[in-house]
């Protein structure tokens, strides 16, 4: 492997001597995301394996192109899992284009976002050089959270090398219920149940019917079954509905129609901009269609963002596909950018059109 670490230095060594721009890909599961690639092709696929694994510390290392189904299978043999479901978008996606895109799955309402279980990473910088941050304890940050802030950076700040992630045991049990409840009404109940201690891992609102999942202790969920009511789900169309959205494979994500991300706070009433489907306990909403300047004002005046995650080209050219970011915020971006990858290297673009 240092073979192919020191080969790899050099391509980006050249690239940057020469003004040349590399265009970082794993797995390619979510190229879809972000702004247009450009440059040339830079495959970090092949740097794959687990590096260390100890089942009694929750804490695993992978190498970045390691793919997430065979990390999965591993922890899986220890009961273990990663709990914030990453989604993969197909069987190529990898630990590495997880940390860069930054994505968690249904039970992030719960447990957390990927950033929060990221523990060290190892990277090339635009200087062709490996840096080591962070470790495989919690406690051992000074500065800049490196590790968490390459969460989401779709690769503009290096080619993410190693990874280290806590990981968790697995659910001793879980059941899902399906409720009947208008848009209003069912943000309502999310925001009253997210202030009591009942153990919802995940909930989902879309045409009128708002979908729960408990996870916990037995005798929490069985409790938890008898305060909420409704319909209790069959344990295999229950799995296979919460995978349907981890994966967008859900009816509401079909068509060709732009989809938006919105992050706003879970209290935020309904926008009334279009479909609409409500996760992370009214935290996340996805919307189909509609124009980029209303959706942006209306996620802003309540204190939210909009992400044009799924769209073509033309309109992701057009519309950005991130929230403009306040210059304070911009310049911070920008100096980041500017101690990792001094001469722009890494994934131009792929984030904010100078970055």
């Amino acid at each position: 492997m240092d073979a192919l670490l020191e080969d790899w230095a050099g391509r980006i060594r050249e690239a940057a001597g020469g003004g040349g721009k590399l265009a970082i890909r794993g797995g390619g599961s979510k190229s879809f995301y972000g702004g247009a690639e450009s440059g040339e092709p830079f495959a970090v696929g092949d740097y794959r394996g687990i590096v260390a694994y100890e089942p009694t510390e929750l804490v695993v290392t992978a190498r970045a192109g390691t793919r997430l189904a065979d990390l999965a299978a591993v922890l899986a043999e220890k009961g273990q899992w990663l709990p914030f479901e990453p989604p993969l978008f197909g069987p190529q996606a990898t630990v590495g284009g997880m940390l860069a895109c930054g994505l968690s799955g249904p039970r992030r309402q719960a447990m957390g976002a990927v950033r929060d279980f990221v523990l060290g990473v190892r990277l090339l910088d635009g200087r062709g050089e490996v840096l080591s941050f962070g470790g495989q304890v919690m406690k051992n940050v000074a500065g800049y959270d490196v590790p968490r802030l390459l969460a989401g950076s779709l690769g503009t700040l290096g080619v993410i090398l190693e990874v280290s992630l806590k990981v968790l045991p697995r659910p001793v049990a879980e059941s899902s219920l399906r409720l009947a409840s208008d848009e209003v009404a069912a943000l309502q109940r999310l925001n009253q149940w997210g202030g009591r201690p009942l153990p919802i891992s995940a909930s989902a609102w879309h045409d009128g019917v708002l979908t729960l999942r408990l996870s916990g202790a037995a005798a929490a969920v069985v409790a938890a079954q008898r305060t909420l009511a409704g319909e209790l789900l069959d344990e295999a169309v229950a799995d296979a509905f919460w995978q349907s959205l981890r994966e967008q494979e859900h009816a509401f994500f079909a068509g060709d129609a732009p989809l938006w991300r919105l992050g706003l706070p879970s209290v935020a009433p309904p926008l009334g901009l279009g479909p609409t489907l409500i996760e992370w306990g009214g935290a996340q909403r996805w919307l189909r269609g509609g124009e980029a300047g209303a959706i942006r004002a209306a996620a802003a005046r309540v204190g939210g963002h909009a992400t044009l995650f799924r769209a073509d080209a033309t309109l992701k050219a057009a519309a950005g596909v991130f929230q403009p970011l306040p210059e304070a915020l911009a310049r911070i971006h920008r100096n980041l950018k500017q101690a990792f990858d001094p001469q722009g290297i890494f994934n131009p673009g792929r984030m904010y059109p100078d970055l």
